[in-house]
């Protein structure tokens, strides 16, 4: 009989529901409270016979990241970070057609059970606190954005009070602090981290990318295992294509799977925006697609595609961005001479 349990845990604002199988027997649900005392008792249910167990549950935010950490840290506990796309077709796959917290767990456990297990792989303090303050840092860019679109709609009508356009400027400038604020907070913990602190240089060196952009998108990178490849880490942006076809007859358009980070995706937006109007390179390799038939929208996620392929090349050898590696520029005839 196998020394190894396997473990669902559905993590909700509340309350985990756990279903764990032991010896081949699945056990009564159990429910801990989202407490540190509860946490306590989680990790004493879990290893209370001795076994190694495998956990796996959702990525599903800070409650899940909480419950991660703490049973990570844990002799005997094997912890799964499980992408709840896959989770939910998973789940499909076994017909389930209700969802609640106690079939959600009962889902996790069987995946755990079933599937190839990845381990998830614990990345620095440094880089989850970066990550934290990254995506409110990213949240407030969107904010302002919007609050920006408000303004301008307040200052082409007649209509809007002048109350609201001295409120709608009032906010701006507030989210303007605060990113300001967000973003030294970011540097300074980037500055205590050598490794940290090389790669938002090297970020910094690639055209179209600013200092909150560089800080979103090393954030982001810098909880990813250290072993991944280029391709790994596209398809964990959610930036490689789908295909959908069956036999001769069906065959649909390639798209985005975006079964990945949207946080990524969302950083890396602007910079290839801008990265195809400011560096030859992007600029000509876009071009180029749209010459030969793509969408707008098609070519500029190539090149957020080429930009991540940039990154993990840049990272690897220490070196700074250089166009050239990612699309030559077409070459141009040598003007004639003029004979006499």
């Amino acid at each position: 009989m196998s020394n190894l349990d396997t473990c669902g845990i559905e993590v909700s604002a509340k309350e985990r529901v756990v279903a764990r199988r032991q010896e081949e027997r699945l056990e009564p649900l159990r429910s801990f409270a989202n407490t540190a005392e509860g946490h306590q008792a989680l990790i004493r249910y879990l290893r209370r016979a001795g076994r190694v167990v495998r956990v796996c549950l959702e990525s599903t935010g800070l409650y899940g990241l909480d419950l991660a950490l703490a049973l990570s840290a844990q002799e005997g506990l094997e912890v799964r970070v499980a992408n709840p796309r896959a989770v939910r077709h998973f789940a499909t796959a076994l017909m389930k057609r209700s969802k609640n917290d106690q079939i959600d767990a009962g889902v996790l456990e069987q995946f755990a059970a079933r599937l190839p297990f990845q381990p998830w792989q614990r990345p620095s303090v440094a880089a989850f606190t970066l990550q934290a303050l990254a995506r409110h840092l990213g949240e407030l860019v969107e904010m302002q954005a919007a609050e920006k679109n408000r303004q301008h709609a307040a200052e082409l009508s007649q209509a809007i009070p002048a109350a609201i356009r001295r409120d709608l400027a009032r906010s701006l400038r507030a989210q303007a602090r605060a990113i300001q604020r967000l973003t030294k907070e970011a540097r300074k913990l980037i500055a205590q981290e050598p490794e940290l602190t090389e790669r938002f240089a090297l970020l910094d060196s690639v055209p179209g990318i600013g200092e909150t952009s560089a800080v979103q998108i090393l954030a982001e990178l810098a909880v990813l295992a250290p072993d991944l490849e280029a391709r790994q880490w596209v398809a964990g942006a959610g930036l490689d294509p789908r295909e959908y076809r069956s036999g001769s007859s069906v065959q649909k358009k390639r798209r985005l799977s975006k079964a990945g980070n949207k946080h990524l995706r969302r950083a890396l937006y602007m910079p290839a925006l801008v990265a195809v109007q400011h560096d030859p390179h992007l600029g000509a390799f876009y071009q180029h697609l749209l010459a030969a038939g793509k969408l707008k929208m098609q070519a500029l996620v190539a090149v957020m595609r080429k930009l991540l392929h940039a990154f993990h090349g840049m990272f690897k050898t220490h070196q700074p961005y250089d166009g050239s590696k990612l699309f030559r520029l077409p070459s141009t005839p040598l003007p004639e001479v003029t004979r006499a």
